[in-house]
């Protein structure tokens, strides 16, 4: 399955950016605008960092570099996998789209996390990554125990020869907008908030794969079924209204998400979409679910045909939302 979505996602990127990940044994050959930070849902607050360096490039000529690290830090130091809205394959894509030059996934080992923060600016940031120019926020951590600070790259910016912008926090009201406000959001099912903090649908992609079979002969309703990663970040399981990305076409969908308890047997988490005015055949298939509005929590039935009286209703909910919206394109200028 992942070589799977290896082969399908290679089919997405465009060639322009270049990726490294997995290595510390690399240098940049060009001098870079860099930002650095998990960037974990894109979020506004992370797109007003991808703009500066858009404009440092434009003015100072200097290629756009993301420096990351392939595993959450977090993983390392509790041994639990954490789970995050965007994936590293949706974003390599995002960035790739955006028209990001370059996008570094650093290895978290014990030596990195132990390293002290000069070191770290010195050896990786400087030399690896050739910064002539850092843009961060405010509360920009990094090194042993997060000691480096926007304070430290300061006043290392002279001797290093870089330029530093530290740019301030985008906030939603009073509140900071961050990967733990858009977390908290989709797991009340607030998918509309969360939308609106990301500046952007939250999106789950996935191959298709077949499921029990169930939606179409025995309830009329035939659904594209996908696995997401165990490390996606899932909203609240229920039913959503949905725009669904297939074979290069945006299409009106509704969009469940969850074990499905009225079916019998143990069946896996999975995101199970209804496509509006859809026959095609997309299996083995890359697809994007971006989910607009909440419908409902999951439910178990008293029988398949209660559910599909249920999933009657879920479709009518669905068309009454995209009645305000038109045409599908459009849609998300709902969430801006």
């Amino acid at each position: 399955m992942v070589e799977a979505l290896e082969n399908v996602y290679a089919g997405w990127r465009m060639k322009r950016m270049r990726y490294i990940a997995d290595t510390v044994d690399f240098e940049l050959e060009e001098p870079t605008v860099v930002t650095l930070g998990k960037f974990d849902g894109r979020h506004r607050g992370h797109q007003k960092l991808l703009r500066k360096m858009e404009e440092v490039k434009e003015t100072l000529g200097y290629a756009t570099a993301i420096f990351t690290f392939s595993t959450a830090p977090l993983t390392l130091v509790t041994g639990e996998t954490a789970t995050v809205i965007t994936t590293s394959e949706e974003r390599r894509h995002n960035m790739e789209k955006m028209g990001i030059d370059y996008l570094v996934e650093y290895p978290f080992t014990d030596d990195v996390r132990k390293m002290d923060p000069t070191v770290f600016v010195k050896d990786i940031l400087v030399k690896r990554m050739k910064a002539k120019a850092m843009v961060v926020g405010p509360d920009c951590s990094f090194g042993y125990k997060g000691a480096g600070n926007a304070e430290l790259l300061e006043a290392l910016s002279g001797e290093l020869g870089f330029q530093l912008f530290v740019i301030e926090k985008e906030k939603d009201h009073r509140r900071d907008i961050s990967s733990t406000y858009i977390r908290e959001e989709l797991a009340l099912g607030n998918v509309a908030k969360a939308n609106e903090l990301l500046g952007e649908p939250y999106a789950i992609h996935g191959v298709v794969v077949h499921g029990n079979h169930i939606g179409g002969p025995r309830l009329g309703f035939p659904t594209a079924n996908i696995i997401p990663p165990a490390n996606k970040r899932l909203p609240k399981f229920g039913v959503y209204v949905s725009r669904v990305l297939a074979e290069g076409k945006y299409y009106k969908g509704v969009t469940n998400i969850g074990r499905k308890p009225t079916i019998n047997g143990d069946n896996p988490v999975g995101v199970e979409t209804f496509i509006f005015d859809f026959n095609g055949d997309i299996y083995g298939k890359m697809i994007e679910v971006q989910l607009l509005e909440f419908d409902r929590g999951e439910q178990k039935f008293s029988s398949l045909e209660e559910l599909k009286e249920r999933i009657e209703k879920d479709k009518e909910f669905a068309l009454e939302y995209f009645s305000t919206v038109q045409p599908c394109e459009d849609l998300e200028s709902k969430v801006r």
